[in-house]
């Protein structure tokens, strides 16, 4: 993408919008054919008919509840004919990508059509106020930078892009070739870095009868270690992928207090707070930032009317599973996502609200030996996670679990039991008072 980007950074900069759209679609087209042949037509298929349900619908539920239904029946179904035990590219993958993104602009879409006093700030921010064009809709569908693994980013950010706002300084090309140059270095060393380790640490290895026969603390620290190297390889996608987004302008967010510009809008992944956090809902935070807002934006909050947080929690989990694939190892995957994190906010709480945990944590020199713990802990159960997503079928996560005794499942199930009777003993009476006035 980073020739496209160039070409039109240099030569399309505030030139007429129509011509970006057609250089987008184009371009898109050509990189759909390029890896999937005449099977490109599934995406043009879904982005023709997302531009006559706008049309022929308008601004209304039913087109909301349309485009859902349409977009994810197809995915799904592409996802049915086309799924076998193996991680392949096909053209599910960046459609798995299109469908949101052709959801988020329907409603969009439908919010675009009420009064700024009826929608939150931040669905203002992403209304979508006048009537978007056949050659607008594609070219938001398949911009070069984004169409095969994202990042997520909204219509009205695209449109500014193509009016030549997408600047920081206006009327003048970005200042975003060293920005860009940083996520594409940064993406390059987790290439080398994944590459590398590899060699060593396979997902074979993992279901091999070799791997069986280690002693159980080499099977779950093997696990630890797979966990993190796997996640390598989408973190490197994402970097060089927001790097063009940065080199065209599509990652310009505005500038910070002091003045200085920001290119994080296509940001997909947070690489300090990734690297460093001890905490599993840190590495959900810094981890595909984009898609997990999209499902925050577009799916969490919309489904306040609920009025249960943790059930909104749990369906969003389950449509970013389903959206995943059909494999079973995507449902345990995410349900033992939102075990885990249930239990963490419980400790974390647990330990803010007792002074004996609250004073032993705050004891400096013992800092770094439970920073140490928490990190063998977290990548430990991380990884434990991931095994049913990345190996996909019943056989092989179900063969890796029964190996290491489905020890996640128990730790944590065994912890929602006991911490609230933990909490009886080490939090007082009146820390129980004030917290609930």
């Amino acid at each position: 993408g980073y020739p496209f980007a160039l070409f039109q950074r240099y030569f399309l900069f505030q030139k007429e919008a129509y011509l970006i759209h057609l250089y987008n679609v184009l371009t898109g087209l050509s990189i759909a054919y390029f890896n999937f042949g005449m099977q490109f037509f599934h995406s043009l298929i879904c982005v023709l008919v997302q531009f006559l349900i706008l049309r022929l619908m308008g601004r209304t539920v039913t087109a909301v509840f349309t485009t859902f239904v349409f977009q994810m029946a197809y995915l799904m179904a592409g996802y049915y004919f086309t799924a076998t035990e193996h991680y392949d590219i096909k053209w599910t993958m960046p459609h798995c990508v299109l469908t949101l993104k052709l959801i988020g602009l329907a409603i969009d879409y439908y919010d675009g059509g009420k009064d700024s006093e009826f929608l939150t700030p931040e669905q203002s921010r992403f209304a979508v106020r006048g009537v978007p064009t056949l050659l607008e809709v594609s070219g938001f569908s398949y911009f070069y930078g984004a169409f095969m693994v994202g990042p997520q980013f909204s219509m009205t950010d695209y449109q500014k892009l193509a009016r030549g706002e997408m600047t920081d300084v206006p009327g003048q090309r970005p200042n975003s070739f060293v920005p860009a140059l940083k996520r594409l270095s940064l993406g390059l060393l987790f290439l080398v870095i994944y590459t590398l380790s590899s060699l060593y640490v396979t997902d074979e290895y993992l279901i091999s009868d070799d791997y069986m026969e280690q002693p159980f603390w080499f099977r779950l620290f093997y696990v630890m270690i797979w966990g993190k190297i796997i996640l390598y390889k989408y973190v490197t996608c994402w970097l060089v992928t927001e790097g063009v987004c940065i080199l065209v302008g599509l990652g310009y967010n505005g500038k910070d207090k002091s003045g200085k510009p920001m290119w994080d809008a296509c940001a997909n992944m947070k690489i300090w707070l990734y690297e460093t956090t001890p905490l599993f809902t840190g590495t959900i935070n810094s981890f595909n930032i984009n898609t997990n807002a999209w499902v925050a934006r577009y799916i969490f909050k919309r489904l306040k009317f609920l009025g249960n947080k943790l059930l909104s929690q749990a369906l969003a989990l389950f449509f970013l599973a389903i959206w995943h694939g059909l494999h079973s190892g995507y449902l345990v995957c995410f349900q033992m996502e939102l075990l885990i994190v249930i239990v963490e906010r419980q400790i974390i709480n647990l330990v803010r609200d007792s002074p004996v945990l609250s004073a032993l944590a705050s004891i400096t020199i013992l800092q770094p030996i439970f920073y140490m713990l928490q990190q063998a802990h977290h990548w430990t159960f991380m990884g434990y996670s991931l095994v049913p997503f990345c190996l996909f079928t019943w056989d092989k996560w179900m063969k890796v679990y029964r190996s290491i005794y489905f020890i996640g499942h128990v730790l944590f199930f065994t912890l929602l039991l006991v911490l609230p009777y933990i909490r009886k003993i080490m939090v007082p009476r009146k820390e129980k008072l004030k917290k609930a006035e």
